[in-house]
């Protein structure tokens, strides 16, 4: 037991951070090389009631490519669940010209089984790439669909670049369990990066 002290009163340590949420468990690590995708067919099962995915300075293979992924019921045979989300961007370019934050009805889906976009078209510049994270919830539940939420930074194709800020919200609609997830680029491969999957007590 760790204890901490003011002086006057002692704290445990270990019975404060429970009480301030959960910790980080570290499952697995995919690391790109000219990959057509990244899928994470184990580790996501009722151990965690929440998942979180770290993707780590991904890189397109191919300009103006957008990372997006999908997620399966049945180990990844198929990724085709329907999904309802919600999709705005915040950016802003280089020479400070330009700014903006707009939903963007064009990047979300109704009730569809295609791939979720995570970000706009991300230029293959040699010094771009995307990072960010997406939280799965309760994805072994069998009695409610399956929420999820990610926030993405990623740098635009253009001939002036962008900081693009993507946040994404939805849910799968289906109340079978998701035990895979599937991450790709809408043409071409992630050509490096890391993604990361952890689960959360």
């Amino acid at each position: 037991m760790g204890l901490i002290s003011n002086g006057t009163t002692i704290f445990d340590n270990g019975a404060m951070a429970s009480g301030f949420g959960g910790s980080l468990n570290f499952i697995s690590k995919a690391t790109a090389s000219s990959s057509a995708s990244i899928e994470f067919t184990s580790g996501i099962d009722s151990t965690y009631k929440e998942y979180i995915f770290y993707w780590v300075n991904c890189h397109p293979s191919i300009d103006g490519t957008r990372l997006q992924f999908n997620l399966s019921t049945d180990s990844g045979s198929n990724y085709n669940v329907t999904k309802t989300t919600t999709f705005f961007r915040a950016e802003h370019n280089e020479a400070d010209t330009f700014t903006s934050l707009a939903y963007k009805t064009s990047d979300d889906l109704a009730q569809s089984t295609s791939d979720q976009f995570l970000t706009a078209g991300t230029s293959n510049n040699n010094d771009d790439a995307v990072s960010g994270y997406l939280h799965l919830y309760n994805p072994s539940s069998t009695t409610f669909v399956k929420h999820f939420v990610s926030r993405v930074h990623s740098t635009n194709s253009s001939s002036e670049p962008f900081s693009m800020d993507d946040f994404i919200a939805g849910y799968g609609n289906t109340t079978s369990a998701v035990d895979a997830v599937k991450f790709q680029m809408s043409s071409g491969n992630i050509d490096a990066g890391e993604i990361l999957l952890f689960g959360v007590n």
